[in-house]
């Protein structure tokens, strides 16, 4: 039996810590280390409405729970207005030394939230949110149509059809040459033709590559696949759209990243959309670079660096 007690100086008057679940949230709200309440609600809204009124009729003014998956933001949705909320590393509670186990997560964090030990991780604000929601799906609609090109050009190699080593399948000449497979032509040579523009393949060659055996199945496959591409690239205009009218808030701050050499404007609003633009939530250069990943590990014992290797 674990009777370690571990005391800390008191820093926040009421806190509560949340033990977040996908059906459940638990929940303490602590004043000292003597007088705690824990209650448990269902992670339905008007259930967390209730924890809400429940945490502002207690006087709460700080609220920590771990980032559980992505359950936590439909709790941080409600409570974001009225407290000050702490989204916590669970790493990081667990690093720091006294009694935990899984039935008191709630009570600790409770604990640990009043004596000003907990850092919460960054959370933008709503509209960045939006933003970043945006942006994160037009890279995966981008990824998909990439993934699509990938399988339109295989389904073609199954059917002796050597596109890909003359031409890309987006060029003008290649969407010709698809949509003409798909109308019934066989023959390489008028499917040649088709070709126009600045080529690094001869023209012989571009004959061989066009010679194939494309059944009804190919065909099928292949339009299948138009479809689904037509469709994202619709899909990506919609976003961009979108996205276009969000960044317009952030005329000023985007006019002046695109001064930076080598970055457009998309990437600006990418960049925005992870970082923000509130620059004063990091302390300095490091903790900004540690944000987008790109601060080098410290790997480093007994006065020597070890190099990582794969």
């Amino acid at each position: 039996m674990d009777t370690q007690k571990v005391s800390f100086p008191q820093l926040v008057e009421v806190g509560c810590g949340i033990d977040v679940h996908q059906a459940v949230i638990v929940a303490t709200i602590r004043s000292n280390d003597h007088t705690f309440e824990t209650r448990t609600f269902e992670a339905y809204t008007s259930s967390l409405k209730e924890l809400k009124d429940w945490c502002k009729q207690k006087r709460v003014t700080h609220i920590a729970m771990e980032s559980t998956s992505i359950y936590w933001k439909s709790v941080y949705n409600i409570l974001e207005e009225f407290f000050e909320v702490l989204l916590v590393n669970a790493c990081h509670v667990k690093n720091i030394p006294g009694h935990k186990t899984d039935k008191k997560d709630s009570a600790w964090l409770s604990k640990l939230l009043l004596s000003g030990l907990l850092k919460g991780s960054f959370i933008p604000a709503i509209e960045i949110r939006d933003l970043r929601d945006l942006i994160r799906y037009k890279k995966k609609q981008v990824q998909q149509i990439s993934s699509e090109r990938n399988r339109l050009y295989r389904i073609l190699e199954n059917a002796n059809i050597k596109l890909s080593t003359v031409m890309k399948a987006d060029s003008v000449s290649g969407q010709q040459v698809i949509k003409a497979l798909l109308a019934g032509e066989k023959d390489p040579v008028k499917l040649s033709k088709l070709v126009y523009g600045k080529t690094k393949a001869k023209r012989a060659d571009i004959i061989k590559a066009f010679e194939g055996n494309l059944r009804d199945h190919h065909r099928f496959m292949l339009q299948t696949i138009r479809q689904s591409i037509e469709s994202k690239e619709q899909l990506i205009k919609e976003l961009e759209k979108q996205i276009g009218l969000m960044a317009d808030k952030y005329a000023v701050e985007i006019e002046l990243l695109t001064t930076v050499d080598g970055v457009g404007r998309q990437s600006v609003i990418a960049i925005l959309s992870e970082i923000g633009t509130d620059m004063y939530l990091y302390p300095n250069e490091h903790h900004l670079s540690s944000l987008g990943r790109m601060s080098p590990g410290n790997n480093e014992s007994a006065g020597k660096k070890r190099i990582k290797t794969i």
